[in-house]
């Protein structure tokens, strides 16, 4: 399981959300070995006064935020995150622009359909 949130500003996010979604889906599969058609993304386009961030940093800038069950190995999340700065330099967001948080649960503390998430036999590895 891995669900995303991406932040940034409206009038930046708006316009590329199906690539960038595209783009992000797209390191998930080929970093964690993640099924295709598992695909959770929000998007939380902000206006300019809510979203501050760093100097050095442009309109572009962005965040992504990573859930998912505990069990992949360094090398795949360092895959992940070196994917997510090469991939996404052609959709104008800059390795500066953007910042990427993982964080990881136990898989009992995730609940879906029906089921605490340690109860589920998954069609995927987690462990990669």
């Amino acid at each position: 399981m891995v669900q995303v949130k991406v932040y940034g500003l409206r009038s930046e996010l708006d316009p590329i959300k199906p690539e960038l979604s595209d783009v992000i889906h797209s390191c998930i599969v080929d970093a964690l070995q993640y099924p295709p058609n598992k695909r959770a993304h929000r998007f939380f386009p902000l206006d300019a006064s809510d979203f501050f961030y760093p100097a050095g940093r442009t309109e572009r800038y962005t965040i992504l935020e990573l859930s998912m069950l505990e069990g992949r190995s360094v090398e795949a999340k360092k895959r992940l995150i070196r994917l997510l700065f090469e991939r996404v330099q052609p959709l104008g967001i800059s390795t500066q622009d953007l910042e990427i948080t993982i964080f990881e649960t136990p898989k009992h503390n995730w609940g879906f359909r029906g089921l605490p998430g340690d109860e589920h036999q998954l069609n995927y590895t987690v462990e990669v």
